[in-house]
């Protein structure tokens, strides 16, 4: 990937076309503009809340610019992660503004360019971004009909908007670039823009081929590991053996003398060596790293003690987000359940990965980071630099969904590239450091009791869960690992549990069905054994796990068919409507008798409670000589509001199911007192090709003209409940401490 160096202003990038300078604002978000956008609407406290990320950034030109050329630009301050967001954008945009997404160039998340959009996570991509894109390319279309109306002296709802541009009825066009003039569209937008209609969608709902896939699947140049600017150089860090490990002596005179070694960095425990090839800068680094002398001390707890440790061996801050217990008569039937996660990887393919580039006191980082704009806001504070000399660019990664080791390698570009300036400077990890330093999902337990009346209904739930914070992302400095072990170190920032409604470790830890009396508890554990961070749905997928297993288990309990069970306790039709086509999809009905060996699972979920609702059957067959559960065939349903591309919604659950599927079968972090020990995928087994189901269904049930609901993470949970309920029914035992390895399914069924 040959990037062109950073030109440093927007307002450069934006007057490219020479017909129309669009100037920058996003409101509070980034507070980097004083100026007032025109008064178009009321600032009185009655006037609606502008759609989605519009709310941040309420200037229409922060999203799309008009060259006078004709040319489309569209911003977001999302990013790519593997999850089709550039090619849905695209779609919302193209819709909206009446021309075909080839017609369109999106940037995404860049401090110089972009709105600042926070975080992509969450699955909130859609419901934020697309929502403001859609909304302000809507607006967009209709001012350029009125500008059209005005020149030719016609009612607007006589004309239309088509191919970029304005139609009139006996065939006058006027192209977009034609009717841009001054800052028509730097204007706030209205909470009222007149979105198309499903019935009308040309791009929208329809199949589009992913526009990053073709690079990637070709060899091309894809990720922020591709790049090569001119004069790049090339860097590796040398870590620590241990996370409480110290450097007490160091000699770099051998590495110096290494052909292509250009210099050492070391500041407190950081250490590195640059080199103009990235062979010369790896050889370096293992001559570096054997000259390294540390001292190291144990401060990792006992693994196999882990629950033990989370439940009450560290203080907690206990809350109760959902309380409406009330008393139970005598003689219901007590049903309990104790459920445990490991420590889990992101397990990104690529290593991390950034390029730094320091020229004239300023720098610039190209970044797999999930949020450039807090990125910048924690390098900046690490650097003592003031945060508009900090440029971050977001470039696709190979390997993300969660905080993995991105923003860490970013701070370690940031560092090494101040040491060489005028250079760009590449820093890969290696394959060990990825695995021993990333920030990991954090361990959890959850415990579940509930009462079953007469009639086999749940007449009381009593649900606990005990986790790390679920988010240690930049921000503060003190996020970033390079931050932590300079000589003048800065303090990791106090955790903090995730609010309610969408929470952190305790999402999802809500049931979502119908019941009468019932009582969520979070215990937030400050203290953290092990770094750990967001990955893949936080908390949701530990919580669905739970709660749709002991669903099974209250089912059976109550002599129930599963399905039947979950749709006795729910109330909301749009989850009814999953759960009953995906049961009727997998011909739940008539699955009951499978050969020896197999079994069947079911779970469902909103995930957030919020977000899109996912339901999921699974058959899964179980190797009693060697204990190996392969999952077989799958079936889900989703519901994710509005389509904007079914492919991609596709993509999103079969990811999911497959990545869930690997967590719950195969992770777990292992580590002794002193060292994390899974540093490579012999110790940190995933699923491979062979494990792969034979079929992968999804059914999407639409919902036109709905809000968007996000679809990244819906799977997670509902894909490991299912797989788990299969495979207690494949083999009549019930496991309830993830991952379920072959290990423990042979030592319980006895074969």
């Amino acid at each position: 990937m040959n990037a062109p160096l950073p030109n440093p202003t927007r307002r450069g990038l934006l007057a490219g076309g020479g017909a129309l300078i669009l100037s920058f604002s996003v409101s509070r978000a980034l507070a980097q503009e004083t100026q007032e956008p025109q008064n178009l609407a009321s600032d009185s406290p009655q006037t609606p809340a502008l759609p989605g990320s519009l709310e941040d950034a309420p200037f229409l030109d922060s999203w799309i610019r008009i060259d006078a050329d004709g040319a489309i630009t569209v911003f977001t301050g999302k990013v790519e992660l593997g999850q089709g967001i550039k090619t849905a954008l695209l779609q919302v945009a193209a819709e909206e503004l009446a021309v075909a997404p080839t017609a369109l160039k999106l940037i995404t998340a860049d401090t110089s360019a972009t709105p600042n959009e926070g975080y992509t996570a969450g699955s909130h991509s859609m419901q934020d971004s697309g929502t403001a894109i859609r909304h302000a390319a809507a607006q967009v279309r209709q001012i350029l009909i009125e500008q059209a109306a005005s020149r030719w002296q016609a009612p607007p709802e006589q004309l239309k908007a088509d191919g970029g541009a304005v139609v009139a009825p006996d065939g006058r066009r006027l192209g977009y670039g034609a009717l841009v003039a001054g800052d028509i569209l730097h204007v706030n937008a209205a909470s009222n823009a007149p979105l198309k209609g499903p019935d009308s969608f040309t791009v929208m709902g329809k199949p589009m081929p992913r526009v990053d896939i073709p690079a990637k699947v070709t060899g091309g140049s894809a990720y922020v590991q591709d790049m090569r600017l001119p004069g790049m150089v090339h860097a590796r860090v040398v870590r620590p053996p241990s996370p409480a490990a110290t450097l007490e002596a160091l000699d770099t005179a051998e590495v110096e003398r290494l052909p292509g070694v250009l210099r050492v960095v070391r500041d407190g425990n950081f250490l590195a060596v640059v080199a103009e090839r990235e062979w010369q800068a790896i050889k370096a680094m293992r001559v570096l790293a054997v000259a390294a002398q540390w001292q190291e001390k144990p401060s990792l707890p006992p693994q196999t003690e882990l629950p033990k440790l989370l439940t009450s061996g560290l203080a907690s801050q206990d809350t109760a987000i959902h309380d409406k217990r009330s008393p139970q008569p005598p003689g219901l039937r007590i049903v309990e359940a104790t459920f445990t996660r490991p420590y889990q990887l992101h397990g990104s393919m690529g290593p991390s990965c950034a390029v730094g580039h320091w020229t004239n006191q300023e720098l610039t980082i190209w970044t797999h980071t999930q949020g450039v704009y807090p990125d910048r806001k924690a390098i900046s504070e690490m650097l003592g630099l003031p945060p508009e000399r900090v440029r971050c660019i977001h470039v696709e990664g190979s390997g993300c969904y969660g905080h993995n080791g991105a923003d860490d390698a970013a701070a370690d570009a940031a560092l090494i590239a101040r040491a060489v300036p005028g250079r760009p400077v590449r820093v890969q990890w290696m394959r060990e450091q990825e695995h021993a330093w990333e920030p990991y999902g954090p361990a959890m337990v959850t415990r579940v009791s509930a009462a079953l009346d007469s009639s086999g209904r749940i007449a009381d739930w009593d649900y606990g869960v005990w986790s790390n914070t679920h988010a240690t992302r930049p921000g503060p400095a003190g996020a970033l690992l390079a931050a932590r072990h300079l000589a003048k170190p800065f303090a990791p920032p106090p955790p903090k549990p995730l609010p309610q409604p969408e929470g952190g470790g305790d999402r999802n830890a809500i049931p979502l069905y119908n019941l009468p009396s019932a009582r969520v508890v979070h215990h937030f554990l400050p203290d953290m054994p092990l770094r750990v961070s967001a990955m893949r749905g936080l908390g949701a997928y530990v919580n669905i796990f739970s709660i749709e297993s002991f669903m099974d288990e209250l089912a059976a309990a109550a002599g129930v068919d599963p399905v039947e069970f979950r749709l006795r306790h729910m109330e909301d039709s749009r989850a009814r409507d999953v759960i009953s086509v995906a049961a009727e999809k997998f011909g739940w009905a008539n699955a009951a008798d499978l050969p020896k060996g197999r079994g069947r699972g079911f779970a469902f979920a909103r995930y957030k409670n919020l977000a899109a609702y996912c339901a999921l059957a699974t058959e899964v067959e179980v190797e009693r000589e060697t204990g190996r559960a392969r999952l077989v065939r799958v079936v889900a349903a989703v519901d994710s509001g509005e389509l904007v591309n079914p492919d991609g919604i596709r993509n999103q659950i079969e990811g999911g199911i497959l990545q869930s599927m690997s967590w719950t079968l195969y992770e777990s972090v292992t580590f002794d007192d002193t060292r994390i020990t899974s540093i490579d995928w012999a110790s940190y087994p995933i699923l491979r090709f062979d494990a792969v189901p034979d079929s992968v269904e999804v059914h999407i049930v639409p919902r036109p003209g709905m809000p968007f609901l996000g679809t990244g993470e819906a799977a997670q949970g509902p894909a490991a409940a299912a797989v788990g309920n299969a495979v207690a029914h494949a083999t009549g035992v019930r496991f309830r401490d993830l991952p379920l390895t072959r290990e423990k399914i042979k030592a319980a069924i006895g074969a």
